[in-house]
């Protein structure tokens, strides 16, 4: 692991592998070792170089995320690591990073994979970041095993649900990351999120985006929304999966991940 300093961060990013580098930004509040189960290992396997980091401030803070700030940052980041382009995978928060980055600097992102993105803020996204502002602001924190059962009910699909033995599972590990304080920690918006759909008219590299059937996060139509926008946008929808759907169904992300990646322009 390397710790590099940039535009007034601290960014420690893990770099593996050799051939061609894929940076990995995961979605607010989570930790860059997301992607270690799952895509990180397939994407080594395939021959990639693969880049994942955490950005100390974002996890220290509770002041809002901002995803122009952080593709600012991140363009310092491959500059530092001698990178003039890479292919970019983002989810959630981290696949409006990823937008932000091919909008901001294009020759940075030869082509992206955006998972449970949206180009807009909806009406479920803002009754969300009003209900996580007003409970940090009350102070309360919740039962470890209430909050591991809320956390399942907002990132699983009821496919998961049906299959108890695999649903305690998810719930023992929610519930351990609860009470060793090392859940992702939901950081409220700031406000509504830019509509960026009209300036994602701008982006010419080939993009995948992936809805997940069940998210209730980040609903499908918005992800489809992004895809519509992007000129050489591609949309993929995964079925019987949530929010949490690269860890759900890896085999599947992974293979339309690999897929999408290794393809000729």
């Amino acid at each position: 692991m390397r710790t590099l300093r940039v535009a007034g961060a601290e960014f420690d990013v893990r770099d593996e592998g050799d051939g061609e580098p894929v940076l990995l930004v995961a979605g607010s509040g989570a930790a860059g070792r997301v992607w270690d189960l799952h895509q990180v290992p397939a994407l080594r396997a395939a021959g990639f170089r693969v880049l994942t980091f955490d950005r100390r401030p974002l996890q220290e803070t509770s002041s809002p995320p901002d995803p122009r700030a952080l593709a600012a940052e991140l363009s310092h980041v491959l500059a530092e690591l001698g990178l003039p382009g890479c292919r970019a995978v983002g989810a959630s928060f981290g696949g409006e990073v990823v937008q932000e980055l091919m909008l901001s600097r294009p020759e940075l992102v030869t082509r992206a994979v955006l998972m449970a993105t949206r180009g807009r803020g909806d009406l479920s996204g803002r009754t969300m970041a009003d209900a996580e502002r007003e409970l940090a602001a009350a102070g309360v924190r919740l039962p470890p095993r209430y909050a591991a059962w809320q956390r399942a009910v907002l990132n699983l699909s009821p496919a998961t649900w049906r299959r108890e033995d695999e649903l305690l599972d998810w719930l023992d590990l929610f519930e351990a990351a609860e009470r060793a304080g090392t859940a992702p920690v939901p950081v409220p918006a700031g406000g509504e999120p830019a509509d960026r759909l009209a300036a994602l008219g701008r982006v010419s590299v080939p993009v995948l985006v992936l809805g997940f059937e069940h998210d209730l996060i980040v609903p499908p139509w918005l992800c489809r929304e992004v895809a519509g926008a992007l000129p050489r946008g591609r949309y993929a929808e995964l079925a019987e999966c949530g929010h949490y759907g690269y860890l759900e169904r890896p085999a599947e992300v992974n293979a339309a991940l690999l897929e999408f990646l290794t393809t000729a322009a």
